[in-house]
């Protein structure tokens, strides 16, 4: 299994099925979370779709990009239900933070954490910014990871 990055317009058929199922699968059904889960992110030219799958399995995910001037972000991250507890988040979080400075060196990393993840992301030198808020009904913290290199 190899983690894969590409831009929307290099993804397969097959591939995007396969991200949208399983980003529906978690973040719709499995956290009971109705909301309109695809958005224009997905689409823009500069967007990194990093994953790892094997057909027709989607295994772990995550959506790089450009955020504004100040932020690149890190989103819709995901460990499909049986990959769980195998290392493959900290993995991820670590090859989408590599993919963020690679494409925005410049900028800050932001994410918007579910609070029940705050110490994970903290592990990785994010820092809380900001109050608890509600998020489609569930509670998120934005965290930023301050760019050292800049």
């Amino acid at each position: 299994m190899q983690l894969v990055s590409k831009l929307f317009s290099q993804l397969s058929s097959t591939e995007l099925f396969n991200i949208m199922r399983g980003r529906v699968d978690v973040f719709v059904v499995e956290q009971q979370c109705p909301y309109p889960e695809l958005d224009d992110v997905d689409t823009q030219s500069d967007t990194q779709h990093l994953f790892w799958s094997e057909e027709p399995c989607l295994y772990a995910y995550a959506r790089c990009y450009a955020k504004n001037e100040q932020y690149s972000a890190i989103g819709r991250v995901l460990i499909e239900k049986s990959q769980r507890g195998k290392g493959l988040a900290a993995i991820l979080v670590k090859e989408a933070i590599h993919c963020c400075l690679k494409h925005w060196p410049s900028r800050d990393i932001y994410i918007g954490a579910q609070t029940y993840l705050l110490d994970f992301y903290s592990e990785f030198g994010f820092e809380k910014t900001g109050g608890v808020y509600l998020e489609d009904g569930i509670e998120h913290q934005d965290m930023i990871l301050k760019n050292r290199s800049v």
